[in-house]
């Protein structure tokens, strides 16, 4: 987001009248206007960009495994297009985190629990931590 701020002046100055003498007009009064025009744009820095990219990748990381865990818990159906398409993103980003527990997935009348995920998502959400506090050592901040 852009914040612009304008600043003008204006300045207009009149010469002194010019004294009627017998049989002469006066001349027309000039007129001199100045204006002073400035813009001032203020955008975020290279490190409150790189904040922003790393937070909408997580972020499209964690929706993407909470789309998952949702799924399972309804018992979708996996031949649906979408689904298998979610489930199969998803398991990419949930893959790292397999076998850290006893039990991957708990399952009751054809819902999946999928605890994997759960972990996945907690992991995720540190490593966006981690990552964001490093670039925040070299961000700079204004005096």
């Amino acid at each position: 987001m852009a914040i612009e701020s304008v600043d003008q002046s204006v300045v207009t100055q009149s010469p002194a009248p010019v004294p009627v003498q017998d049989a002469v007009v006066a001349p027309a009064v000039r007129e001199t206007v100045r204006t002073d025009h400035s813009v001032t744009t203020s955008r975020p820095g290279g490190s409150e960009m790189t904040r922003r990219v790393i937070t909408l990748l997580f972020g499209l990381v964690q929706v993407l495994i909470g789309l998952r865990i949702v799924l399972l818990l309804l018992d979708a159906r996996e031949a649906n297009g979408l689904v298998s398409g979610i489930l199969n993103l998803s398991q990419i980003f949930v893959a790292p985190f397999e076998g850290i527990l006893r039990t991957d997935a708990l399952h009751s009348a054809g819902s999946i629990l999928d605890i994997t995920a759960i972990v996945a998502i907690v992991g995720w959400t540190i490593l966006e931590l981690i990552i964001l506090w490093a670039v925040g050592i070299f961000r700079r901040e204004p005096a």
